[in-house]
């Protein structure tokens, strides 16, 4: 059913088909809720569609991040280099897990960390690199590994924007020693809340699998299923990370459809491509030869002295079109807890304070139709040719 130009549209509203409401109602028929059978098989299917070695389903990919530091022994005093130009989740983590954030300034064009960043910051202390696949664009795979083999430090890939991201022919995620994927609302595909591991060896995983469930030996299915009950040990202090059956049955049939749902968003991408050459904004840059872009994120940057309208000036023109929108993101060193702690300065990683005072991510999923696509195309038009008359 198409929407009225009247009714707002949501920015990152999921596609989700019956199959998955249906698989979702007989979980729950069946009384298995928690972390079961369906659960597995979404590791098995995902780690298939990987080509990864090892997959452990979670509730979320900051806690992918947290038990991936965790895995690689980070110890106080640890540092792990990342990027400024992400969600607030991936420098968190390593504050959960006892290390301290670094950040290494990004690529203007690409948006993704620069490899000539990290190396200026590796010290006798750095544990890891965590570089983003922004919006779906992969890293340089090929510096990234060069520096972290060479240095002897762990690479941890945040893939939360990069499910069907490819660099050079092999799937984001499995170039390092973790790879942590999101299934969020917003993703490309969603368990409505969860996250993915990916891992090198089965003693990584086997501890994270530990890890993620109160550092017990045995989970919930093996305890409770009808092969009778077995004892637990505890054998290290773990968290309460696992992810359910419910939200399982929803991603095993959403992966199903993950090469379709691609396309669609890639049609898109096009379409916005043409529709906003003219204008004065910065669209994506082309993703790079022998590379495939997740086109998880349509970024928009808006230069108020090209555009006449600031940033946040232009998400109050979508919004009063009934188009939603996305900011990601603002730099990490604009925020005041991280100003306060390790004295970050927006100043100090100039191209990630400029994009992320200037983006704005427009509406790109699969569940657009075509009236919708239109609907965005004619917002981003009209916010441009509104600029003054609004003032913010």
């Amino acid at each position: 059913m198409n929407r009225s130009k009247d009714q707002f549209l949501v920015f990152g509203s999921p596609a989700i088909e019956d199959a998955e409401i249906q698989e979702v109602i007989a979980s729950m028929k069946t009384g298995w809720l928690g972390t079961g059978p369906k659960v597995t098989r979404f590791e098995q299917d995902f780690c298939a569609y990987k080509g990864g070695k090892h997959a452990i389903a979670v509730n979320s990919c900051t806690a992918a991040l947290h038990l991936s530091l965790l895995a690689a022994n980070l110890r106080p005093g640890d540092e792990v280099i990342t990027t400024p130009l992400t969600f607030c989740a991936t420098v968190n983590a390593i504050i959960h897990a006892g290390g301290t954030p670094v950040l290494a300034d990004v690529n203007p064009v690409t948006m993704n960390i620069d490899p000539e960043q990290i190396e200026a910051k590796i010290t006798h202390r750095t544990k890891a690199i965590i570089p983003v696949h922004f919006a779906g664009r992969p890293c340089d795979m090929d510096a990234l590994c060069e520096l972290a083999q060479r240095h002897g430090i762990f690479l941890i890939e945040d893939c939360a924007h990069a499910i069907e991201t490819q660099y050079k022919g092999r799937p984001a995620g499995t170039f390092g020693d973790f790879g942590c994927f999101s299934f969020y609302v917003t993703k490309n595909i969603t368990t409505g809340e969860g996250g993915m591991i990916l891992t090198q060896t089965q003693a990584q995983a086997d501890r994270i699998k530990v890890l993620a469930l109160h550092g017990m030996s045995q989970d919930a299915w093996k305890r409770f299923s009808d092969e009778g009950y077995n004892h637990y040990e505890v054998v290290e202090a773990g968290f309460k990370y696992n992810m359910m059956d419910i939200q399982a049955a929803i991603g095993i049939h959403q992966l199903q459809r993950v090469t379709p749902y691609w396309r669609r968003r890639q049609e898109i991408w096009q379409q916005y491509d043409r529709a906003f050459a003219s204008l004065p904004v910065v669209t994506p840059a082309a993703p790079e030869p022998n590379t495939v872009h997740g086109y998880h994120l349509y970024t928009l940057l808006i230069d108020e002295q090209k555009t006449g309208i600031s940033r946040d000036g232009f998400l109050v023109a979508m919004h009063q079109q009934h188009i939603g929108t996305g900011v990601h993101y603002r730099s990490l060193p604009e925020y005041p807890y991280y100003q306060q702690r390790f004295g970050w300065q927006p100043s100090d990683y100039p191209h990630a304070a400029q994009i992320g005072r200037q983006t704005v991510s427009i509406p790109l999923s699969a569940k657009l139709t075509p009236k919708d696509v239109q609907d965005v195309i004619s917002a981003v038009k009209d916010s441009l040719v509104l600029a003054p008359a609004i003032a913010v």
